[in-house]
């Protein structure tokens, strides 16, 4: 886990790569392109909105946690957009140290952590002090699984739109709240 700890970005690279991503229009990076421009519009709604919530401090507190989270996740795709960030600043806030390690650099990393056979993003690990992986989330909240779910069961009578767009909303009105407490209840 250390090699993956010291390749990865703290919040404010990640930050950057998404802008430079979002602003390179170039043939190479044509086809995502559409992707990091919404991310990153995203990305800082999220920062924008984000407030720490006190009762999720002092639970945090109340847990001890003397370890770190190093974050899987890429900046075209949306459930990160809308976590990565509300989770970053919520527990760098609180001294947590945390990492950001770009999926498509290195799969080998993605790939000891898939969802249901996927490569799903974003996916937090929950490192102790020692650096071992304790516990990981993601690759979203709990209610943003319950709408996937609805959407595999039955795409016809929950079109993928719709899907989207309920999921969005719902990161959008949530600013990071239940990400956040599904992570500190794994602490």
């Amino acid at each position: 886990m250390k090699k993956y700890w010291e390749n990865a970005l703290t919040f404010d690279e990640y930050v950057k790569v998404s802008e430079e991503r979002a602003a390179d229009k170039s043939d190479e990076n044509r086809e995502f392109h559409e992707y990091y421009e919404l991310g990153l519009h995203r990305l800082l709604r999220t920062l924008k909105t984000f407030k720490q919530d006190p009762a999720q401090v002092e639970m945090l507190k109340s847990k001890n946690f003397d370890g770190k989270l190093l974050i899987i996740s890429e900046p075209w795709c949306g459930d990160a957009s809308a976590t990565v960030p509300a989770v970053s600043k919520f527990f760098e806030a609180v001294g947590v140290q945390v990492r950001i390690f770009l999926r498509d650099s290195d799969v080998s990393l993605i790939d000891q952590y898939l969802t249901n056979g996927t490569q799903s993003i974003p996916k937090i690990l929950i490192l102790n002090a020692d650096d071992e992986v304790k516990a990981v989330w993601g690759p979203r909240p709990a209610y943003g699984n319950q709408l996937l779910k609805k959407f595999k069961e039955n795409p016809e009578t929950y079109p993928r739109e719709e899907f989207y767009n309920d999921l969005q909303v719902y990161y959008a009105k949530n600013r990071g709240y239940d990400a956040i407490q599904e992570i500190i209840t794994l602490l």
